[in-house]
């Protein structure tokens, strides 16, 4: 059966149309090898501040003095590969590696840890990568919802705690960044939610049963959302329990850590301990965001003398006279060297 005329004509246009689209999207021919390739200079792509100018809370100006001076610090001309954290003092951190400038930033790679890293360099106009492209980082950036002295840290309150410790881990250089509230002498002192632990769902109650009658954490619950109906799910589609132990537990942050790991469904623990090279801290006092008096920084790099890291060094005879670590030195059970 023959289609009648004007639908044939109809049909023969359109896709003699679309055949005409086809040709002209073929590529050019490639030049000729003995014909130069012309080479235009590339153009920096401006950059944009996340963070909005005005007035800054005595909060919010000591946060934004110690991710400012965490870059100026740990963020040299030869990092290239950079990881971006989560949490509130974040954008301080992206606000100041931008004000590098775009030639500084053109040939960096930054691996964000969670959706709001990932807008926060997106949305700044920097370059994106994933730490499966890149598993070495030169130095990571992040946040903590408390530090204690020896640098072990709380992190997962906003429910990003497995990526964060894989871009941790993946850095040469892990630098935490908080305000001062975050500066405590043990692990849950201010920050009472208890220690987020990231369970896959269908084991979350099994998990609980563990946290409740085994662990010694009697009022572990799961996370539940504020703005759906439900418990929060995190960006890897898991649950979040939060397990509150008492002070005598998490004066041990490794062995808890290390227990709460073993438990069949858990999939991370938000206790990054012996990770940490440094932390900043922005004081109440905050007069200008260049100075580092109002920083208090703490770190446990080889040879740099903090709190009583030295004094504990000492105690398990891996400190020169000279105050400086023995090579090979066995701290904390991981193999450091002087750098």
């Amino acid at each position: 059966m023959s289609l009648p005329t004007p639908v044939a004509d109809e049909i023969n246009n359109l896709l003699n149309e679309r055949l005409s689209m086809i040709t002209t999207a073929v590529p050019h021919p490639m030049l000729p090898v003995d014909q130069p390739m012309i080479r235009t200079k590339a153009i920096l792509k401006p950059l944009t501040s996340p963070i909005a100018s005005g007035q800054l809370s005595v909060i919010e100006k000591s946060k934004q003095l110690a991710a400012w001076t965490a870059v100026d610090q740990h963020i040299k001309p030869e990092h290239r590969v950079i990881g971006i954290g989560s949490g509130s003092t974040v954008p301080y951190v992206v606000e100041r590696i931008v004000s590098q400038g775009a030639a500084a930033n053109q040939d960096r790679v930054f691996i964000p840890t969670g959706f709001q890293s990932k807008e926060l360099i997106v949305s700044s106009g920097l370059m994106l990568g994933d730490v499966d492209q890149y598993p070495t980082i030169d130095v990571t950036l992040d946040g903590a919802d408390e530090v204690d002295l020896e640098l072990n840290c709380i992190k997962g309150g906003g429910a990003c705690h497995l990526r964060e410790k894989v871009i941790a881990e993946a850095a040469n250089t892990f630098v935490l960044v908080a305000d001062y509230r975050k500066n405590v002498e043990y692990l849950g002192t201010n920050f009472k939610a208890g220690v987020p632990i990231e369970v896959v769902p269908f084991a979350y109650a099994k998990v609980l049963q563990n946290l409740h009658h085994v662990l010694g954490s009697p009022n572990a619950t799961l996370r539940m959302a504020v703005a759906k109906a439900g418990p929060v799910v995190t960006d890897n589609g898991n649950f979040v329990i939060d397990a509150p132990f008492d002070r005598e537990i998490m004066a041990k942050p490794y062995t808890i850590m290390a227990q709460i790991k073993m438990l069949t469904g858990v999939v991370e623990v938000g206790l990054f301990c012996h990770m940490a090279r440094a932390a900043y801290f922005g004081n109440k006092a905050s007069p200008t965001p260049s100075s580092l008096d109002p920083i208090n920084t703490r770190s446990i790099k080889l040879g740099w003398k903090c709190n009583n890291q030295m004094e504990r060094w000492q105690e398990r005879g891996t400190v020169t006279k000279k105050g400086r670590v023995r090579p090979q030195a066995m701290v904390f059970g991981r193999v450091l060297k002087i750098i």
